[in-house]
């Protein structure tokens, strides 16, 4: 006697696996090809900080060492040119050009050339400097200041000084100092009103300063209404 089985026969599907062998070999190519890149790519760029920028950066910084000793000593013209053994900052900028320490070099020297009085000479350099010192970029701008205000360019020496003001607000006395030439400067310009709301800022922010605690005169000589007894 036969007995009936009811066995059920499960389909084998290989397609799936052929799906993914297929996708395997359809993206293989192209992924290997953007790890060689990458690799190829950061070994590049890793080779050339090594071998090229960092020896460069080195040899900046030991061609800069003896301007910055001149700089601290207030010799400005040792600063800019040397002492003819060791090299000024000049040289740096000219010979060290894409490093950090020639970008330095430009704050030597406009520094320098303010206090030589070669004010156009200062601001070439003074006014494209950016650091990421608040207290250096602060004390750029104030120097950029003096220089346009030695110039008689009024506007520009006005904005520079604002900008040291607001630089770096936690050194107080220089920030103080900055703001109270910007007020001044617009006093002595005719620009009243603006004078006037500086002095209130000086007043408000920096209250505990030498400049700030004088604030209140430069206010009130501002705010009275010219009269018969008024100084012409």
């Amino acid at each position: 006697m036969a007995v009936e089985t009811n066995v059920k026969t499960v389909p084998v599907h290989h397609d799936d696996n052929a799906g993914l062998q297929g996708s395997w070999k359809k993206y293989a190519k192209p992924a290997a090809i953007v790890i060689v890149a990458a690799v190829l790519i950061f070994g590049g760029w890793f080779a050339y900080n090594s071998w090229i920028v960092q020896p460069k950066e080195d040899q900046a910084e030991k061609a800069i060492y003896k301007a910055q000793q001149y700089f601290a000593e207030d010799s400005s013209y040792k600063v800019l040119n040397g002492d003819g053994v060791n090299k000024g900052v000049l040289s740096v900028i000219s010979n060290y050009e894409g490093t950090k320490t020639a970008k330095l070099a430009k704050y030597y020297a406009g520094v320098s050339y303010l206090k030589l009085g070669k004010f156009n000479e200062a601001v070439s350099y003074l006014k494209d400097f950016t650091t990421d010192s608040k207290l250096l970029q602060m004390k750029t701008y104030g120097c950029l200041g003096d220089a346009y205000s030695e110039l008689n360019k009024k506007s520009e020496a006005i904005d520079a000084y604002k900008k040291a003001a607001s630089t770096f607000e936690a050194d107080e006395i220089n920030s103080a100092e900055y703001l109270f030439r910007a007020a001044l400067l617009n006093e002595v310009s005719g620009n009243n009103k603006d004078a006037l709301d500086l002095y209130k800022q000086l007043k408000d922010k920096f209250p505990a300063t030498a400049r700030g605690s004088q604030a209140d005169k430069y206010i009130y000589r501002l705010s009275i209404e010219p009269n018969e007894f008024s100084t012409k």
